[in-house]
């Protein structure tokens, strides 16, 4: 990308590592383009962007906003309650951010953060511009998308949400060093991990926070003795949250083949290390395996909203670029269909193939180029 002009920049969103990381990636991108360019975050207070962003560089401020809690509980419902003065308060806070500020364009990438940001920007006749990274458009973005000037999306069919002439093709930002690897890559990850070049490799992730369902489909295939996991290695990333039990539950087992851990750093070389990947189908973590050109079994979260991690999933499985396991089944069904494809070495060929015709690189780039062409 050409050097362009310096740009005051502020970022809205998070909430989760779905929107976090895609957001650090269109910063990046920003200070690519330009590195004198100025870029402010904003985000949810008390959530994981007031400790991811900083570590990553970039300064953040926090709303009072919160989310609606789905529970019967007295103290949902209290939280609940007091939800309109906390909106009101973040409409207040974002405005006295922007005009202290003064950004020459406000970026959203989803999460109810972004919410209060860009009302008070569009409001400023600010120009706005939202990233939407799933195939079924979330409630923020939907109250959003009629009064920004674009829609970066990662999916087609989304006129279904937004008007058809904001809406701009780009895909999901995903970090730099994930990519298609090679054989040699393979054998680095292989080095990186400890595992043998010789064996198959089963890549287990569920997110920046875990996934509870992922970690008892494991701990009941291992609870059984490991069936169908002849000459294969597992690398299972268990999550922060799971850990303590993971530890309990592994405590008095011999599992040589398996190794777990609560976070993975280095997952380009777990990608590279990896034939098959079980995933949740978050817009990031299927943005990344496309772009890793990997074949994997989706088991999409049943605890999101609109059901979008299926939406998700089946954009790549009505394409033959991966498989899908419903997240009820996935206790019986997960590991034997994993292992399945595992040995299937055509299919898994086909998948990767499918699934890197998917990847739409360069995403951040395409994304800084709206942001421009609105200044």
């Amino acid at each position: 990308m050409d050097s362009k002009d310096k740009l005051r920049v502020i970022i809205s969103g998070g909430g989760t590592g779905g929107h976090i990381f895609p957001a650090i990636s269109i910063a990046g991108a920003l200070k690519a383009a330009n590195p004198e360019t100025e870029i402010l975050f904003v985000g949810a207070a008390g959530r994981m962007e007031m400790e991811k962003v900083p570590a990553a560089g970039y300064r953040i401020e926090g709303l009072p906003i919160a989310g609606l809690r789905r529970s019967l509980r007295p103290a949902a419902i209290l939280a609940n309650l007091a939800l309109p003065w906390r909106l009101l308060s973040s409409i207040r806070r974002a405005g006295r951010i922007i005009d202290e500020f003064k950004p020459d364009v406000a970026v959203g990438v989803g999460g109810y953060a972004s919410a209060p940001l860009l009302w008070a920007a569009s409001r400023r006749r600010i120009p706005c511009l939202i990233q939407e990274q799933n195939g079924f458009a979330g409630l923020t973005n939907r109250l959003l998308g009629r009064r920004v000037q674009s829609i970066c999306v990662a999916y087609e069919g989304m006129e279904k949400f937004f008007p058809a002439e904001h809406i701009v093709l780009t895909g999901n930002p995903i970090r730099s060093d994930i990519h298609p690897y090679t054989e040699a890559d393979r054998e680095e990850g292989c080095r990186f991990y400890g595992f043998s070049p010789a064996t198959r490799h089963l890549l287990v992730v569920g997110g920046s926070l875990g996934a509870g369902t992922l970690n008892e489909a494991m701990k009941g295939w291992i609870a059984a003795g490991c069936p169908g996991g002849e000459g294969v290695e597992v690398l299972w990333q268990c999550g922060k949250y799971y850990k303590a039990g993971v530890d309990a539950f592994m405590a008095d087992r011999d599992c040589p083949g398996v190794r777990y851990s609560d976070f993975i750093a280095r997952m380009d070389l777990a990608y590279a290390w990896a034939d098959v990947v079980i995933s949740r189908s978050g817009a990031s973590s299927i943005s990344e395996i496309c772009a890793a050109a990997k074949a994997a079994v989706f088991v999409p979260s049943p605890n999101v909203a609109e059901d979008h991690q299926t939406h998700n999933a089946m954009a790549l499985v009505r394409r033959d670029a991966a498989l899908m396991v419903r997240d009820a089944e996935a206790s019986e069904r997960l590991l034997p269909i994993a292992l399945g494809l595992i040995g299937d070495h055509a299919k898994i060929a086909s998948i990767e193939k499918n699934a890197l015709a998917m990847a739409l690189p360069g995403a951040a780039g395409a994304i800084v180029d709206e942001i421009y062409k609105l200044v």
